[in-house]
C-alpha cells in the first residue's frame, strides 16, 4: 500500500496572514516523516464562494465548479493538518466555508491542528474538533498551540518557530499521531472498499 498522503491546509487567506510561518514550519517537520507524503493546500488557491448550494454535497451534488474541484482535491488525501488562526474565539470563516463545501471526502480520515492566537488558538481548535467529529473524521489528541508570547516573538522577528523547543516537541507528536491514524484508517477504508465490491458482485 502506498504511503498516506497528508494535506496541510492553510486556514487563512488574509494578505497580512501569519499562517505561512507555521505552515512552512509544520510542513518541514511532516516532510521529514518517513511514513507519509505531504502537500500544502492553500485556500487562497481555492476561491470558493460563501456556501450557497441547495444542500451539503453529502446529499446533493454541488453545482459550483470550484466546489467540485475542491471535493476532488480533498478526496486525494488520507489525513489533514489544519493551521487554525483564532478570530473572535473561533476558526476563520474561510476555513469553515471550505470544510462545509466537502462532505464524504473528509470521512474516516485523521485531522490535526496547529493553532495560534491569544491562547494558542485553543478555542478555534476545539470548535474544529467538534466539526471534524460531525464529518466522521478522527481528530488526534496531539496539537500545536502557538501562544501569544511565542506568536509575538516570532511575528516580531525575535525568534523562529524552530527555535522554540516545546513547539517542536508538540509538532513532532502531532505529525506522529496523524501519520499513525492515516495509515490505520487508509487500510480500513481499503478493506471496506473490498468488502463493498464483494457484496455488490
Amino acid at each position: 500500500m502506498s504511503k498516506p498522503k497528508i494535506a496541510i491546509v492553510v486556514g487563512s487567506t488574509r494578505a497580512a496572514r501569519f499562517a505561512d510561518v507555521p505552515t512552512q514550519w509544520i510542513a518541514k517537520i511532516a516532510k521529514a516523516h518517513a511514513d507519509i507524503d505531504v502537500e500544502i493546500v492553500d485556500l487562497r488557491e481555492w476561491p470558493l464562494p460563501f456556501f450557497d448550494e441547495v444542500a451539503s454535497s453529502a446529499w446533493v451534488p454541488s453545482q459550483n465548479e470550484v466546489a467540485q474541484r475542491w471535493q476532488k482535491k480533498v478526496a486525494e488525501f488520507d489525513g489533514f493538518i489544519f493551521t487554525a488562526a483564532e478570530y473572535n474565539h473561533a476558526p476563520t470563516g474561510v476555513l469553515k466555508n471550505a470544510i462545509d463545501y466537502a462532505a464524504n471526502e473528509w470521512n474516516k480520515k485523521p485531522a490535526g491542528f496547529v493553532g495560534y492566537g491569544s491562547v494558542g488558538g485553543a478555542r478555534a481548535v476545539e470548535q474544529l474538533r467538534l466539526i471534524a467529529v460531525e464529518l466522521q473524521m478522527a481528530p488526534v489528541k496531539s496539537a500545536v498551540h502557538i501562544a501569544w508570547g511565542d506568536f509575538l516573538a516570532v511575528r516580531q522577528g525575535e525568534k523562529k518557530l524552530e527555535d522554540i523547543e516545546h513547539l517542536n516537541q508538540a509538532a513532532a507528536a502531532l505529525v506522529n499521531d496523524v501519520a499513525w491514524w492515516a495509515k490505520v484508517l487508509k487500510a480500513a477504508r481499503a478493506a471496506d472498499a473490498i468488502t463493498g465490491e464483494a457484496q455488490a458482485a
